[in-house]
């Protein structure tokens, strides 16, 4: 079926916009209140949020769908997607709810929603709840009607798991490290985990006043990260989003370190202690061939899914392997958590450190990636990639990288975009497959 709210990561869009807004945050904790209402025990949701100011008006739209068909709601206040996720499982509530819009900047909103396992809901599940919120909710009546209430303690409990990730022989003194945390949801516990393990920290973007989240800082803005990682003379730069679930590092040089780099760390040394489960690794099409040739050497695969970390996760479980993640910073480590944490794969990252005594540089740059380039085209509505002459520059595309290369063309789930990909081993050739494809989108349009 067709959605209207739902895209690959829950749903997104302007705060107060016609995608999201009270109402509609009111009808999706309704609707997935009532899907979730299983069993005849005391129903309860974990609803935690970013530092966005409009988190405030959709915190208590939900707060008031959940409670009004039965549900009781707990509510964490700022803290990262990773950790609703495990508060959801740890306090056997039936469904978690994290109020973000991850990297976006400060007007945009969203909802991703977590089931009593901690999983990010099924294709199924999503549908299932979109078309309730198409209809009248089944209200409780008299004392049936839920209670909302704060808990203090999940963000101590957050980083009690964090430290956890670590083993428990490996402490992180003698390490300078730059955290930033994009004036978003980890401001306060992935500063204070790293640092209780020993580690001098230096803390940027942690002063968030509602409006400032990803604003020139996090792992889409590295330019500040990067030069106080080599003004300060420190070993690494962790670099979060808005909600924390995805990691980019800078090495001790300022230069940047991507999620393929770091699953290629991950996976190698997981293999080389026997930790590693599955084939190899699990990472999206948009993944560089780089990548998929160092695990190759390694006597690893890398088994591609959908851009998303939702499906993702899906061949995790399906091929029974325990790393997967995606380029652009998102580490699904299932020994450790259930979705994807930036803190927690930031934790491998510093554990190898320790272990190996190489610098990040050396440590972290494992394969020299092939020529990639990825440009966006914006559309505000139609399907370009059905035009004819699309597809024709398209299939001249492929057939112009053969063999040597790869093409990625696809719409965007959370933006407005077609993401025009190509990569191989000439960087001229792939600029102008690219730009050939996208030149034939915006004639399209």
């Amino acid at each position: 079926m067709g959605r209207t709210y739902f895209g690959t990561d829950g749903i997104r869009g302007r705060a107060n916009g016609k995608t999201l807004n009270a109402a509609v945050a009111m009808k999706v904790g309704q609707a997935a209140g009532r899907h979730f209402l299983r069993g005849d025990h005391k129903h309860r949701v974990v609803i935690g949020k970013d530092t966005r100011l409009s988190g405030y008006m959709m915190e208590n739209a939900l707060v008031a769908g959940f409670t009004s068909v039965g549900m009781d709601v707990i509510m964490t206040g700022p803290l990262p997607t990773p950790a609703v996720a495990l508060l959801t499982r740890e306090m056997r509530a039936d469904i978690g709810v994290m109020i973000s819009a991850s990297h976006n900047a400060y007007p945009d909103n969203g909802i991703k929603l977590f089931g009593p396992d901690g999983f990010k809901l099924s294709d199924a599940d999503e549908e299932a709840i979109e078309a309730a919120m198409s209809q009248d909710p089944v209200l409780a009546e008299g004392d049936a009607i839920g209670r909302a209430r704060r808990i203090d303690d999940a963000k101590g409990r957050y980083i009690h798991a964090v430290k956890r990730a670590l083993p428990s022989d490996l402490r992180l003194d003698g390490l300078k490290i730059v955290i930033d945390c994009a004036h978003g949801a980890a401001y306060n516990v992935t500063p204070t985990a790293i640092w209780e393990l020993g580690a001098e920290v230096i803390a940027m973007g942690v002063s968030p006043n509602g409006t400032n989240i990803n604003d020139g800082v996090g792992s889409t803005s590295l330019d500040a990260i990067r030069a106080r990682v080599v003004e300060e003379g420190a070993d690494i730069g962790i670099a979060l989003d808005g909600d924390a679930d995805r990691l980019i590092v800078i090495d001790e040089k300022g230069q940047k370190v991507d999620g393929d780099q770091i699953m290629g760390l991950i996976g190698s040394r997981w293999k080389l202690k026997g930790l590693l489960k599955g084939p190899g690794v699990v990472a999206t099409v948009m993944s560089n061939l780089g990548l998929e040739r160092f695990l190759a050497g390694e006597g690893l695969e890398l088994i591609r899914a959908k851009v998303g970390d939702r499906y993702v996760l899906e061949e995790m479980k399906r091929h029974g392997c325990n790393v997967g993640g995606e380029q652009s910073g998102h580490m699904i480590l299932l020994d450790h958590a259930t979705t994807g944490d930036g803190t927690i794969a930031a934790m491998q990252v510093l554990a190898a450190m320790v272990r190996t005594g190489k610098p990040a540089s050396e440590l972290l740059h494992l394969f020299d990636p092939v020529p990639q380039l990825l440009k966006n085209v914006q559309y505000d509505g139609g399907d370009p990639l059905e035009d004819t002459s699309v597809k024709q520059a398209i299939a001249d595309g492929e057939a112009d990288l053969g063999n040597s290369g790869r093409l990625v063309i696809r719409k965007s789930g959370t933006e407005p975009l077609i993401r025009v990909m190509a990569e191989g081993d000439d960087a001229a050739q792939v600029t102008r497959v690219v730009d050939d494809i996208c030149k034939a989108v915006e004639k399209a349009l």
